[in-house]
């Protein structure tokens, strides 16, 4: 890659970059962000028994100030694609950075958990505006897709990396600041990625958007699907399956499923055009994200609980032992970007399928013996997510119509987060099942240890086998599209299929 900082005009006349170093101020904001985004999903977790000393918050209120941001960010990633696709993808960005960094500021007039509550939905709001667009300008720096790749490849190892690191920072920050101080950081993060994009990221352009009028019912349907959805499944881990509450967020979630799915088949605007599916790139990469976010939601949840719990680490302590993750992502990119391009998207995926379930497998026997084996198991497991992840978002939004590229990267988003809400289900309702429902804090006896070693042999064998099958039939959706990343999609055959979609959504 060359060193010239000077932008180079594309061909439909927006700014480009010739390389990552030239892009840097712009990518730079992006990726602040982007891990924003995602260490505020796990950040807020080590601080809950602060939280509740402080506001006098019982053991649900306390679920609901991590869960309340979870909830509205899964359910409005669709919808706030689609706004960013109709009314310019820079411009809601940099709205919601705005919205994000003034909202964190307000956490110093928090005095209940009830208002805590409030203010992390409001959060998650705000989040759900950026995250599906910061992936989307991505594309639009570069003209070059091996240099689009490298640069998703950055943005998935920077938020993958706030995601595990939002424990081990959010306990280091509490042995030096109150809790509050872990929102009231978002503001200036967010002021720096706001003043880097509005410099950086070229302006948006009418003939780059869509014009179709804003579906409101299908937001509405999709927000009510996807947001019960995931509110189902952390009820029936908290509740039951069979509680009052589940029991009804499940029939809303598949009543408002099957409306949307009715709703978009027959508006002459809809908000996710259903024929893109027929295309088996965007229906591949949209099941195999589902697959990695399961693996990657139910390990970290899984790990806190037997680092924390059995092992009896402290949080820093836990946290730090994830950073076999954090040192792969970085040392696994030219394995995924040499697969990429040797083998195409195909072959890649299916190998990083591969890694999945046998790192998963590997942590059924590796529990009973020690870190190591744990941490290989680890290392294995973040290579295949490293590849599958990467590979899915660029072919994902890379077979989106030109006007469509917020609401590709929206559902991307949408499903790991889906995936990320069934993954912490099923590890949570195998150990209730198959250890105790309550874990009790302190030095645990060697019979409970004994017990949740047993659980987790079982439940990590299940994952193996649902993660494998989840990511692998995804994998064999996709494409062999490697000429296309050699030669920048010149290839006849993508360009007829990306034609068809055009003409599809039209």
């Amino acid at each position: 890659m060359t060193a010239t900082t000077a932008p180079t005009p594309s061909g439909s006349g927006s700014r480009t970059y010739p390389s990552l170093r030239a892009a840097w101020i712009p990518l730079a904001a992006l990726c602040l962000a982007f891990f924003v985004e995602m260490v505020d999903n796990t950040l807020m977790s080590i601080a809950l028994p602060t939280i509740g000393r402080d506001l006098g918050g019982g053991t649900t209120a306390l679920q609901w100030v991590t869960g309340a941001y979870s909830l509205t960010f899964g359910g409005l990633l669709l919808t706030s694609g689609s706004i960013a696709d109709r009314f310019g993808r820079r411009r809601v960005l940099l709205v919601g950075l705005a919205v994000f960094g003034l909202l964190s500021l307000c956490v110093i007039a928090v005095n209940s958990t009830g208002e805590l509550i409030a203010l992390r939905a409001a959060l998650g709001i705000a989040a759900a505006a950026m995250a599906p667009i910061t992936n989307s300008l991505v594309f639009r720096l570069f003209d070059d897709k091996a240099l689009r790749m490298r640069a998703m490849t950055v943005m998935i190892i920077v938020g993958m990396s706030g995601f595990i690191l939002g424990p081990l920072l959010g306990g280091t920050a509490l042995a030096h600041v109150s809790w509050e101080w872990l929102l009231v950081v978002n503001a200036p993060i967010a002021l720096i990625a706001f003043v880097g994009v509005r410099l950086g990221v070229a302006p948006d352009r009418r003939e780059d958007l869509t014009e179709d009028s804003l579906d409101l019912p299908g937001a509405a349907l999709s927000v009510a699907a996807i947001g019960l959805g995931c509110y189902s499944l952390t009820s029936g881990v908290q509740h039951g399956w069979l509680s009052a509450g589940t029991v009804a967020s499940i029939v809303g979630a598949v009543a408002a499923a099957i409306g949307f799915y009715l709703h978009e088949r027959r508006t002459a605007s809809p908000m996710l055009d259903l024929k893109l599916f027929s295309n088996g790139t965007v229906r591949g990469a949209t099941i195999a994200q589902t697959g990695t976010s399961i693996a990657m939601a139910s390990v970290m949840f899984g790990l806190i609980l037997h680092f924390q719990y059995a092992y009896g680490w402290s949080p820093v302590r836990a946290g730090l032992a994830n950073l076999p993750m954090i040192a792969t992502m970085l040392l696994a990119t030219p394995l995924t970007e040499t697969l990429a391009k040797r083998f195409g998207h195909r072959i890649a995926c299916l190998v990083g399928a591969a890694f999945l379930g046998g790192a998963l497998a590997g942590l059924s026997w590796g529990v009973e013996h020690g870190y190591l084996a744990i941490a290989v198991c680890m290392v294995a497991m973040t290579i295949g997510l490293r590849t599958v992840m990467t590979i899915c978002a660029v072919a994902l939004v890379d077979a989106m119509p030109a006007n469509r590229t917020s609401i590709g990267t929206a559902l991307n988003d949408t499903a790991q987060e889906v995936g990320s809400s069934i993954g912490t289900a099923m590890v949570g309702t195998l150990i209730a099942a198959l250890v105790t429902t309550s874990l009790p804090a302190g030095v645990w006896s060697s019979s409970l240890v004994h017990s949740f070693f047993h659980g987790e042999r079982i439940t990590y064998a299940v994952l193996a086998v649902v993660v494998g099958l989840v990511a692998g039939i995804g994998a064999l959706s996709l494409t062999d599209s490697r000429s296309v990343e050699e030669h920048g999609g010149e290839e006849p055959e993508p360009a007829t299929k990306t034609e068809s979609l055009q003409t599809a959504a039209a």
